[in-house]
């Protein structure tokens, strides 16, 4: 008697095929919404991440303009402040020197005309700070003291400590004057002297290599230094 062959299973039908087909391919799509939704998240976060990023910087810009524009105002207000302080300072320096020039004037002006004349002058007269305004030839002069004979007038510059460019804005001063007497008849000879509390030994040397006489304290008094051996007065 022969065997009966094993049973096998069945094949699935089509409709089944379809169905687990169908099946597929709607996890598929869910997959891929759930994908896309993701991407989609993360875009906005993307974005959201950007805009407060840009919102930041914004910000920190703002700060550091803010901070920039204080910065330059405060400088300007210091600036101010300092060249405030020294137009102060250069105000009461120059009073202190006017200062100075004044007691100069008052400690050699009662001696100064017997001074001179010890060393050869005969001078009569002294006048403190004679002023030259002549419009009209555009002449314009101050002298602190000025000494006067018969045919010399001695213009003393008086300077609490005198400097090269106040011996050179003396011989400026020098010409003007003599200009000045031209103009109008005087044929006297000028001649020329810085006084100071302080000279320096190079402005002493530069004063008496132009021709004038040098003024300065000795003690309890004072003394003229006469331009004479390799320098020479000057007359004007």
């Amino acid at each position: 008697m022969a065997k009966a062959l094993p049973a096998y299973p069945r094949g699935l039908d089509f409709e089944q095929v379809w169905a687990s087909i169908q099946a597929i391919g709607e996890k598929i799509d869910r997959f891929a919404e759930e994908s896309r939704e993701r991407i989609r998240e993360t875009d906005r976060q993307l974005k959201e991440n950007d805009e407060q990023f840009r919102k930041r910087m914004a910000e920190t810009d703002r700060k550091l303009q803010e901070n920039d524009e204080r910065f330059r105002k405060q400088m300007k207000e210091t600036d101010e402040q300092l060249r405030k302080q020294m137009k102060e300072t250069d105000k009461r320096i120059s009073e202190l020197g006017s200062r100075f020039g004044e007691a100069i004037e008052y400690m050699i002006k009662p001696n100064l005309v017997a001074k001179f004349n010890e060393l050869g002058f005969d001078f009569t007269k002294i006048y403190p700070e004679t002023e030259i305004k002549d419009k009209a030839n555009n002449i314009f002069a101050e002298v602190d003291l000025t000494l006067e004979d018969g045919d010399k007038v001695m213009f003393v510059e008086v300077k609490s400590k005198p400097s090269i460019k106040d011996v050179k804005d003396h011989i400026d001063r020098m010409q003007k004057l003599r200009l000045h007497a031209d103009l109008h008849g005087s044929k006297r000879k000028h001649l020329g002297a810085v006084a100071g509390m302080v000279v320096k030994d190079n402005v002493r040397d530069f004063a008496l290599k132009n021709g004038f006489y040098v003024i300065e304290p000795a003690g309890d008094t004072f003394n003229i230094i006469k331009p004479e051996g390799k320098y020479k007065s000057r007359e004007w």
